[in-house]
Order: structure tokens, then C-alpha cells, then sequence
């Protein structure tokens, strides 16, 4: 599974991964019942940047986070802008990155293996809804795990586009993505299969 960990011995790397993902998952769902103003957004972005700048982290990291969801936090902005105002806007769209900052933060700083048995034992009693803790779980990580996976595949399609001396077409950008994004989903299901997960 690709995973954004990266080893080091900082107050996040130290947090047990239960109460690492509770703290994240309350911050998360304190920004999300914000309301959406310019107070809010920027509320939200001091979270983010208070919950980076602990050791361990660090604001470099944050920047390549946000530069991975550029084109994502792009679409949510203009989506915002067209149909709501712009305070609306800049807070939904905080919210979106911060979100999504505090997600990754999460996976930066446990290691995958970690990641999945945390989330298998807080589905535990999914075990009533006769539903499989094992298979929930693994769907969670597999989502954290997608992201930076996009974000890769984007990268490379935007250098080969450069190698090649194409533009910036959305166009040209959008097919050779798709395809790419299929193929891994393609080579994700092959792998999951062969270890008899269906």
C-alpha cells in the first residue's frame, strides 16, 4: 500500500495512533461545524498551521500537502465562487484544505500497518451490523492511501506533458490521467484479490 509515512521522533510520531486519529478526527469535525465566514477560515488555517508547525511535522511538509491538493482545492474554489460569495467561498474552501491537511498529518506520522489495526479495532462493533471490521477498515486506509497516489500520477503526467512540449490543455492533461488513475485502480483490485480480499 502506498503510504505518505515518514519516520521521525516527534510529539506526533510519540502519539499512541488511537488518540492521535480521535484528536485529528475532533479537529476535523470542529472545522467542519464552523460557520462559513472569514473569521472561520482563518480559525481553521491557525489550527492547521499550530498543528504543522509541532516538531515532527514541519511547514515544508504542509506546503507539499496543499501543493498535492492544488487542483482539488482549485475546483472547490471556483465551484464556491460561482454559486456562493466570497466568504462562503474562502471558508468552504479552507475547510476543504484543512481537512485534507490534517488527514495527511495523520498518515505522515503512522506507520500504514499501525494505521489499519487502529481503524480495524474502532470498527469493532460494526461486528452487530454484521459487517466486517477487517474490510472497513482496509477500504479507510486504502482512501488515505489514494490521495498522494493521485497527486503522483498528476505529477507525472504534467512532467511527460512538459517533456513532450505540450501546454497546459486540461484537455490533454485530463485522458492520459484517467487512464493512468484506472490502471492503478486495475493493478489495486489485482493485488487485493491475490491476497483473498474480495
Amino acid at each position: 500500500m502506498v503510504t505518505l509515512y515518514r519516520p521521525g521522533d516527534g510529539p506526533w510520531h510519540r502519539l499512541r495512533p488511537g488518540r492521535k486519529t480521535a484528536l485529528l478526527l475532533l479537529l476535523v469535525l470542529g472545522i467542519c461545524l464552523l460557520p462559513a465566514t472569514w473569521w472561520a477560515a482563518g480559525v481553521m488555517a491557525g489550527v492547521c498551521l499550530a498543528c504543522y508547525a509541532i516538531p515532527g511535522a514541519g511547514m515544508r511538509e504542509l506546503g507539499r500537502q496543499l501543493v498535492a491538493t492544488r487542483w482539488m482545492v482549485g475546483v472547490t474554489l471556483i465551484g464556491q465562487l460561482i454559486f456562493l460569495g466570497p466568504e462562503s467561498a474562502a471558508a468552504n474552501t479552507t475547510r476543504v484544505a484543512v481537512a485534507c491537511a490534517l488527514a495527511a498529518l495523520l498518515a505522515l506520522t503512522t506507520p500504514a500497518t499501525e494505521l489499519l489495526e487502529t481503524f480495524e479495532r474502532a470498527m469493532g462493533p460494526l461486528t452487530w451490523l454484521r459487517l466486517d471490521p477487517r474490510r472497513v477498515a482496509l477500504t479507510l486506509a486504502l482512501t488515505l492511501s489514494t490521495l498522494p497516489v493521485l497527486a503522483n500520477l498528476a505529477r507525472d503526467v504534467r512532467e511527460a506533458q512538459r517533456a513532450r512540449g505540450g501546454g497546459r490543455s486540461l484537455r490533454h492533461f485530463a485522458m492520459p490521467f484517467l487512464v493512468m488513475a484506472l490502471k492503478h485502480a486495475d493493478e489495486l483490485g489485482d493485488a487485493l484479490t491475490a491476497r483473498g480480499v474480495r
